[in-house]
């Protein structure tokens, strides 16, 4: 019986942090649609890596985004759509999109902190196409 409560708990436990890492996609999703990084830095990691044309850096959440700011100001979004999100073997969380801006089309690739009950973006990635 004991057990089956404990199985039953993780499981719980499991489809809540799913839920959460959704959820944290979802609002990203919004922020990058807008064209926000005020909006997008609410759901960033205290210490996040951004690539950017295929220059990583390792940002604090403060600087990552001016220069996300900068990104939208040099490429207005036009249309961004989550193409694919999943889970790496080792379980961490990750989504990837597809971001236009005018003649532009960049390859968005992110992948999702889960620490206790929050989610929070560790790594984001815009790479034209």
């Amino acid at each position: 019986m004991n057990r089956i409560l404990i199985i039953g708990l993780l499981l719980i436990g499991c489809g809540q942090a799913l839920a959460q890492t959704g959820n944290v996609v979802d609002q990203v999703k919004e922020s990058i649609k807008a064209g926000s990084a005020k909006e997008l830095a609410k759901y960033l990691n205290a210490s996040v890596d951004v690539t950017i044309d295929g220059k990583p850096e390792t940002y604090s959440k403060a600087q990552a985004e001016f220069v996300l700011r900068d990104f939208f100001k040099a490429n207005p979004p036009a249309e961004f759509n989550i193409i694919h999100q999943g889970q790496s073997k080792g379980g961490q969380p990750f989504a990837i999109g597809q971001y236009k801006s005018g003649a532009n089309t960049f390859r968005v690739w992110m992948k999702i902190r889960v620490a206790g009950n929050q989610s929070l973006v560790q790594e984001i990635s815009f790479v034209k196409e």
